[in-house]
């Protein structure tokens, strides 16, 4: 809290987008023209002189750029005396996000990390694998799967299948239940595919924005459907037009096709 109070003035005289989270500081800004260019340049050395007047200098060794965008020039920038270098890969709280904005190598990861837990896992009794399955491997792959995918719309669906072979892979090595379909192991170990367990989580969005705490801002993102010469319920989702499949895939459109909300429980066609 002390330390937030410090920096509560960084963003002074700020003119691009400055996001602050502890010590992890963001500076954003557009690079297509050179007024622009310079902008961001000027908010860098402005950084640069609070840091000094401060005497908190920034470690430069760890400041990056991370050019985004297809046209992007790539223009070096500097933070006082020191040319930054530039990644293609960034790590941003505890998230790997590439210069599309792609969450492939997040996924890579995780399913690393889950498959050496799987492989550790299958040196210990039977009992133990069941319990390390539904808390560890669970938590793991349905927390990326959430947070990632929910974030990327437009996410491949190979990034998909990668965690869903992990999964599918950890449910075979239990003992009794190796050969047993997948949609079997799940149910017999209470647990959810990814696909549906990011429905699950759709539809458990949009009822706060609809009937719970978000009510205010869900009137602005979703429109009901009045369709009083059909049968319905009167609150069924109107479902907009869009032209490109990537803007389909955004929450606010691909949800009304599939979710409605009667009397304050959800019903999947």
């Amino acid at each position: 809290m002390l330390f937030n109070i410090f920096i509560s003035d960084l963003d002074d005289r700020i003119k691009c987008t400055l996001m602050k989270f502890v010590d992890d500081t963001k500076l954003c800004g557009e690079a297509d023209t050179s007024e622009r260019r310079a902008t961001l340049q000027e908010d860098l050395d402005r950084l640069e002189e609070w840091a000094n007047k401060n005497l908190m200098k920034f470690n430069k060794d760890k400041c990056k750029v991370l050019h985004l965008g297809k046209h992007n020039p790539g223009v070096q920038h500097r933070l006082g005396f020191i040319w930054l270098g530039s990644n293609s890969v960034e790590r941003d709280l505890g998230i790997l996000v590439d210069n599309k904005l792609n969450m492939s190598e997040q996924c890579a990861a995780v399913a690393k990390k889950a498959n050496r837990m799987l492989a550790a896992s299958t040196r210990t009794s039977p009992a133990e694998i069941k319990k390390s399955l539904s808390h560890s491997t669970q938590h793991l792959l349905g927390h990326t799967w959430n947070t990632v995918f929910s974030f990327d719309p437009h996410y491949a669906k190979k990034d998909g299948h990668r965690l869903e072979r992990v999964q599918r892979r950890a449910t075979r090595v239990i003992k009794g239940l190796g050969s047993l379909p997948y949609e079997e192991r799940l149910r017999e170990l209470g647990l959810f595919s990814l696909e549906k367990r990011r429905l699950r989580g759709d539809l458990i969005t949009m009822f706060q924005y609809l009937k719970g705490v978000y009510k205010e801002d869900g009137d602005s993102l979703f429109r009901r459907s009045h369709m009083e010469k059909m049968r319905g319920n009167g609150c069924k989702l109107f479902l907009g037009r869009f032209q490109l499949n990537t803007r389909g895939k955004f929450l606010t459109m691909r949800q009304p096709a599939i979710g409605i909300i009667s009397s304050g429980k959800w019903w999947i066609p």
